[in-house]
């Protein structure tokens, strides 16, 4: 079992940046690929990020490419979501989750573990 959580999330002003944490634990997350979703309200949650168990390779939705970048430190069994120019749009709850394997992901159903939740909000 993997446990996530996810943490840095609140309220921030257009153009502005958030950093957002997943921590892992029960089991070193080095032998998943993580991604990062989110879900705005009235929405179906969207795939945003995912980075492989190195993190050496990436994905993004182009929503998002050029500016949120993630990355991970397995010494740290963390993984995060640097974003800026942050848009109202962006406005969601922003999961992380945490699939076995080598690659990285870009599906839902691909992932084994989920977070919680953390409600990332975008305005003036």
């Amino acid at each position: 079992q993997v446990q996530l959580v996810e943490s840095g999330g609140g309220l921030v002003q257009p153009g502005g940046s958030l950093k957002l944490s997943c921590a892992a634990s029960g089991r070193t997350v080095s032998s998943y690929a993580v991604g990062w979703f989110r879900q705005a309200p009235g929405r179906e949650r969207e795939f945003i990020a995912t980075v492989n168990w190195s993190g050496e390779s990436t994905y993004y939705t182009d929503s998002v490419k050029g500016r949120f970048t993630i990355s991970r430190d397995n010494a740290k069994n963390t993984v995060y979501l640097q974003m800026n120019s942050l848009k109202p749009e962006d406005t969601a709850v922003y999961y992380c989750a945490a699939g076995y394997g080598s690659r990285w992901y870009a599906t839902q159903s691909d992932y084994d573990y989920w977070g919680q939740g953390i409600q990332v909000t975008v305005s003036s």
